[in-house]
């Protein structure tokens, strides 16, 4: 016999996230922030329980983008920009690796507050890049040992955002790209899915260890779902990301942040 309500959220995991992951592999996102408040608001879940569920998705939705990338981006073209990429990963997982406890830690109200300014923060910088794309600049001084201090130290910052919020950082990994160390924004994208999966891997390590990850037949389906769903909308999203108008789809996903931010605060479990 059919759990009905239960696959009424496997199809409502599934349709939101078609979409979601086609934005995902499209700019080079994982999508988790735009998952999580389907998770809290669409399915139910409290701020602590998305939070993992979230990242497990967006290991998921990324581990299919990058291929699909690779259709259209070489993963070569990032060999100069190897320090910097290396410097971020590593910055990051260690900043993941504590981020995990953290938001254990938390009570849920200041969670969802945290979670609140996150998504509206991350929502403002996509609508001012959109306006005023980040043009490539190098920073940096062009030196190996500095673009890797200087990665670490944004990755640190990085991580802890991703792993308080169960996503992956591309929203604030790709202008970190862009900005302080040069890169185009396309291999930016690509760049970012590589350190983000790195990101994810410890947090979800770390969750695992606390035992904070999902458990049961109803959190399983829900991550199956939502699993499909970002994996096929990764896999249309990267192969259309040599003709997708990025800059309009920026705008319409900050707005979309915004709104999230908004209705997690007023709506507050």
């Amino acid at each position: 016999m059919l759990d009905l309500p239960g696959c009424r959220y496997f199809r409502r995991a599934f349709g939101w996230c078609v979409p979601i992951g086609g934005l995902a592999g499209l700019i080079g996102l994982g999508g988790g922030e735009f998952r999580l408040p389907v998770l809290v608001h669409g399915i139910g879940y409290g701020v602590k329980a998305a939070v993992p569920i979230n990242l497990m998705v967006s290991f998921a939705t990324l581990a299919i983008a990058l291929p699909a990338r690779g259709h259209a981006l070489s993963v070569l073209d990032l060999a100069p920009y190897l320090p910097a990429v290396i410097g971020l990963a590593l910055g990051g997982m260690l900043s993941a690796f504590h981020g995990a406890k953290l938001v254990q830690a938390m009570s849920s109200a200041r969670l969802v507050q945290v979670i609140a300014a996150l998504l509206g923060g991350i929502g403002m910088l996509l609508l001012f890049e959109a306006a005023y794309p980040f043009a490539r600049i190098d920073i940096v001084p062009d030196l190996a040992a500095a673009q890797l201090a200087t990665g670490v130290v944004l990755g640190l910052g990085i991580g802890l955002v991703a792993s308080m919020l169960g996503v992956a950082g591309g929203e604030l990994l790709i202008p970190a790209l862009i900005f302080v160390f040069g890169v185009d924004i396309k291999d930016a994208g690509t760049a970012s899915i590589l350190i983000s999966l790195g990101l994810i891997a410890t947090g979800l390590w770390r969750h695992w260890r606390l035992g904070t990850l999902p458990r049961g037949h109803g959190p399983r389906r829900i991550v199956f779902g939502m699993t499909l769903g970002s994996m096929l909308g990764a896999i249309l999203g990267g192969l259309a990301v040599a003709v997708a108008p990025v800059a309009f789809l920026k705008v319409f996903l900050g707005c979309a942040l915004l709104a999230a931010a908004g209705k997690i605060l007023v709506t507050r479990r």
